[in-house]
């Protein structure tokens, strides 16, 4: 990013919040190298690594040690920084330090514990697992070597058998020595020249305290004085070659322990480059997991970053990282803000009180801004945000002595720089434009100021008190002006942001909330012009006609919630109703049938036994079924038909039926039996009906008829034909006004079957006004007729609402 304003956004405390949640080094260096950037790849991979800390930190809040895959808490406290331990065991020859060989393998099996935990959950947590596969597999490399340094940070003796021996031999030699130091003590405890009976260390030998007057007295070396000169430190002869053989041993072992530190360093150089990428995963998993647990305490989003062709910001209730840990402490709560900008606004105008929040939301916007470019969760409840080039932001007073600045001239040196160095891409905030200067003059600048960011198609955010600018704001399409509220009884800012309308600046309510004199403030009302007064009055107005609004707004949509949970009620209560009525009708069906079935059965059994008769019994047996069949269909048929109100899901599906070319049908509509011609796709089948030949559902199919159920009659030789039905091809008609429905529409099936025998393309059916019944009845029937291609009201010279006209189909 160009120019970020993180100074004065405050870039670094917010950095210094997020290091609290930092465990080691190595982590800390990775957070001090998080700055806003413009790649927008890198950007959305370290927001979804961090999506992924975030979900992985509120499902391990609650562990479920039963459950597989479930999420462990990683710790990075305490890890200590291996940052110069890692360019020294790159360097061929050299030797870590016992303290140091101890950090670095402690941190690598810390490593490998991390890498199968995250490797555990990668099926949930995909890019943790990742950076978990990037630790490596240390488990050989730390077998070989763990356990051979201490914590203390000492060599163990079973880092090698000449070490162990040596320390062996160390620890019999000093006992040797402290043998012969308590036989010399012994012997001289009487003859006044031992100062104190004890054993001490003087340049790493064993030695004796004797009074200085009695040296010349005792042979042997003399390894010091006490302070006072009292006191002589003495080596007795008897003891010099024991000590002697002490520290060449002492030597030894540190020769011992040397090589054993450069061993272990020159196995973990073999695996230097595994060793400094596990320590970077380290640090970045530390970052990582610290932006998910802030997220978590601040209760953060990830910001969506807009496509660059839908340039969007908005935020929903947006609140200030560092205002919000401040009140945090004394107990208060942030109050949250919601705004939104796109192509077809990109400025906008906040105006409002003193003390009310203008410059806090201006910084919260570019601190939001400059966040999610740093791949950092923001303090939201959504976030859609374009990655911009750069921030451009004038806030607070720049004014300095030492270069003769005073406040405006800062202002306008600073705006000066952004001006030239806008772009389409940039986010532009500017804090109090036009102030310190004549209000007037401040106007006109702070427009064409505005217009000039607006213009370069920057999405602008400006706060004023200047009445030009509220004007402008109002005046202009693209240009958003919006305001911070402010309490008219308690003269007191209520710090939410409302948009739409320019606030006012309550700088003299606010004098008198804050303890100015009446007399002053009795003058300093009378001096305001009555233009500035209406204009705060009219200012007033709106907003309280807006709060009014936004309270009707509330109760709406209060209102329309109760209304749709009645409705789901009164739905639930109907599907109820609906079901019973069904069940009841079934039952009572069933209960007929079983009536009827017992009087058939009595019935045939009255028949006697002859052979005639057995044929009648299986003759009427066999309509029995049918009509119980039949009966049944139509109960099913009556409940699961929609215009009865049937709740969807509950039709019986239709028995399946067994066809083949040349098979007797019937077919909806239609009333002479029918013959199967082909079966095609789609659910079709051709079918052959006398004369006429067409293409039905599958579903519009409702019996197979046997072949002997319609025997073909023997024509006898005095038969005659009467001639077909005579249509006219192109038009004909029939009269149906004044008849019922049910005759009315026996009447036109019977006279649409004739139409299609005769081939006729479109005739009219004439029922007349009315009250609408026999039209809507015909036009129920024409929307399910086979025969029927559209129908459609007949036009004025044609009879009008009073006629319907029919295509039939070819």
């Amino acid at each position: 990013m160009k120019q970020t304003s993180a100074g004065l956004l405050e870039f670094e405390p917010l950095r210094e919040l997020i290091g609290r949640y930092i465990g080691s080094p190595m982590g800390r260096a990775c957070l001090y190298a998080v700055a806003p950037s413009t790649n927008r790849e890198q950007i959305e991979h370290a927001l979804a690594e961090a999506a992924e800390a975030i979900e992985y930190l509120r499902t391990s809040a609650k562990p479920q040690p039963a459950q597989r895959g479930a999420a462990i808490r990683i710790s990075f406290n305490g890890l200590p920084d291996l940052s110069q331990a890692t360019e020294k065991i790159r360097i061929e020859g050299a030797s870590l330090e016992p303290r140091e060989l101890f950090d670095l393998i402690a941190l690598l099996d810390r490593a490998a514990d991390a890498r199968s935990i995250l490797n555990a959950v990668s099926d949930r947590f995909p890019l943790l697992g990742a950076r978990g596969s990037a630790i490596g597999d240390f488990k050989p490399l730390l077998a070989g070597i763990e356990g051979k340094i201490l914590p203390d940070g000492t060599v163990a003796d079973h880092a090698s058998v000449a070490l162990n021996r040596l320390r062996r031999d160390i620890e019999r030699q000093k006992r040797n020595i402290n043998e012969s130091l308590e036989r010399f003590l012994k012997t001289h405890r009487d003859d006044g020249t031992l100062q104190e009976e004890f054993i001490t260390i003087r340049n790493e030998r064993f030695v004796v305290p004797v009074v200085a007057g009695q040296r010349r007295r005792m042979q042997g070396v003399i390894h010091g004085a006490s302070s006072t000169g009292h006191t002589l430190f003495l080596e007795p002869l008897e003891t010099i070659d024991l000590n002697n053989e002490l520290v060449r041993l002492i030597e030894e072992e540190m020769r011992e322990v040397q090589r054993i530190l450069r061993e272990l360093t020159a196995r973990l150089r073999q695996s230097a480059p595994e060793i400094r990428a596990a320590v970077d995963s380290m640090g970045q998993l530390d970052l990582i997991f610290a932006k998910g647990r802030f997220a978590v305490e601040f209760d953060c989003t990830i910001p969506h970053l807009s496509p660059d062709g839908q340039r969007r910001l908005e935020l929903k209730n947006a609140r200030h990282p560092l205002l919000s840990q401040v009140l945090k402490r004394r107990g208060g709560q942030v109050v949250p803000f919601s705004l939104e900008l796109g192509a077809d606004c990109r400025t906008l105008l906040i105006s409002g009180p003193n003390t009310g929040g203008k410059t806090v939301t201006l910084k919260t916007v570019g601190l939001l801004a400059l966040m999610a470019q740093a791949a950092l969760p923001v303090p939201c409840e959504s976030a859609e945000l374009p990655v911009f080039e750069q921030v451009l932001a004038d806030i607070g007073d720049a004014q300095s002595i030492q270069e003769s600045l005073s406040t405006f001239s800062a202002h306008i040196a600073r705006l000066r720089e952004m001006a030239f160095d806008v772009t389409p891409e940039s986010l532009v905030l500017l804090d109090e434009i036009g102030s310190a200067t004549d209000p007037e003059e401040g106007g006109a600048l702070g427009v064409a100021l505005v217009d000039h960011f607006r213009a370069a198609g920057a999405f602008t955010l400006a706060s004023t008190h200047l009445l030009a600018l509220k004007i402008y704001g109002a005046n202009t399409p693209t240009v958003l002006n919006a305001s911070m509220g402010y309490d008219e009884e308690s003269l007191a800012p209520t710090y939410q942001l409302q948009t739409g309308l320019p606030g006012k600046s309550a700088g003299l309510d606010i004098a008198a909330r804050l303890g100015m004199p009446d007399s002053i403030m009795r003058r300093a009302r009378a001096s305001l012009s009555t233009r500035e007064a209406d204009i705060a009055r009219m200012l007033t107005d709106l907003h309280r006609r807006l709060d009014e609004t936004a309270a009707r707004e509330r109760e709406l949509q209060a209102e329309r919630e109760r209304m749709q949970q009645e409705e789901i009620a009164r739905k639930a209560d109907y599907e109820k109703r609906e079901a019973a009525r069904i069940r009841e009708v079934r039952e009572k069906s069933e209960e007929l049938i079983a009536r009827f079935d017992e009087h058939s059965r009595e019935t045939i059994q009255r028949l006697t036994e002859t052979s005639e008769r057995r044929k009648a019994e299986d003759l009427a047996q066999r309509k029995i079924s049918r009509v119980k069949r039949e009966f049944r269909e139509q109960v099913e048929a009556e409940l699961t038909n929609p215009a009865s109100g049937d709740a969807p899901g509950l039709h019986p599906k239709a028995p399946a039926l067994k066809l083949e070319e040349g098979t007797r049908v019937r077919v909806r509509g239609i009333r002479d039996v029918a013959r199967v011609r082909r079966l095609l796709s789609n659910d079709k089948v051709e079918i052959e009906a006398g004369f006429l030949k067409m293409q039905v559902n599958f579903d519009d199919i409702e019996e197979v008829v046997p072949e002997s159920a319609a025997p073909k009659p023997k024509l006898a030789a005095n038969v005659k034909f009467n001639q077909g039905p005579q249509l006219n091809p192109v038009f004909q008609e029939i009269n149906v006004i004044g008849e019922r429905s049910e005759q009315a529409l026996d009447r036109v099936d019977q006279f649409l079957d004739q139409a299609v025998l005769a081939t006729a393309s479109r005739v009219r059916i004439v029922h007349g006004h009315g009250m609408g019944i026999l039209k809507r009845a015909i036009g129920e029937y024409l929307t399910s007729s086979p025969h029927v291609a559209r129908f459609y009201q007949a036009s004025a010279n044609e009879g009008g609402a009073g006629a319907t006209i029919v295509e039939l189909r070819d």
